[in-house]
């Protein structure tokens, strides 16, 4: 049998696609078919989040978010795990690097989730800002990783918090105060995690490339 979508995967290989993007897509297709077959995945790594079922404690409109939070981590950790410190630096062909993407990641969750409560930004929230794209020391790796993890658990949490007849409230964004709402702001801070995922496969993967 043909699963759909199987024959872009094979297009995708065959353009270069990074391997991790390949990877993940030969893990859905044996899901599925593991499912057509009546049988289960044999562990949850053949999935991801939103195929786990719902996170304990989360509204259902906002499991959404929290899966997307919860695939970001574990992705991330997916993507870096043995980067050296010049590949966690490296811009291939002026991209931002594996170590501004991370950064990122952990910084624009934060931000968006204090958007969300209807706070404005702190001066460490626009300094750690100014210093996502600063050179990452081995030393460092743990710290970043650390802090990026530890953002996704809080922001998870306090999904379990958040009153849904809520979501709909204005949020003003940023010091123009642009126009968004509670689910608003709590969507693009995880949307805008995976965005940088998927940038972070890619340059993780061109950085590898130049090993001896």
């Amino acid at each position: 049998m043909v699963l759909p979508g199987s024959l872009r995967i094979q297009e995708l290989a065959a353009t270069g696609i990074p391997s991790e993007i390949a990877l993940h897509a030969r893990r859905r297709r044996a899901a599925i078919s593991h499912q057509d077959e009546g049988e289960h995945p044999t562990t949850m790594a053949n999935t991801e989040w939103w195929q786990r079922g719902p996170v304990d404690g989360i509204p259902a409109v906002l499991q959404p978010v929290a899966h997307i939070l919860l695939q970001v981590r574990e992705s991330v950790g997916e993507l870096v795990g043995n980067l050296t410190q010049p590949e966690w630096n490296a811009r291939p062909a002026g991209v931002a690097s594996a170590a501004f993407h991370v950064r990122h990641i952990t910084g624009v969750i934060d931000r968006l989730f204090t958007y969300a409560r209807g706070g404005a930004l702190s001066a460490d929230q626009f300094a750690a800002l100014r210093a996502e794209g600063e050179p990452l020391s081995a030393a460092d790796v743990a710290t970043v990783l650390d802090a990026m993890n530890t953002r996704v658990e809080a922001a998870v949490a306090e999904l379990r918090t958040i009153d849904v007849a809520t979501l709909g409230d204005f949020r003003g964004v940023g010091r123009a105060q642009l126009p968004s709402t509670v689910i608003g702001c709590l969507v693009h801070g995880a949307e805008h995690a995976m965005r940088h995922v998927g940038q972070l496969s890619v340059t993780a993967r061109i950085a590898r490339a130049g090993r001896a």
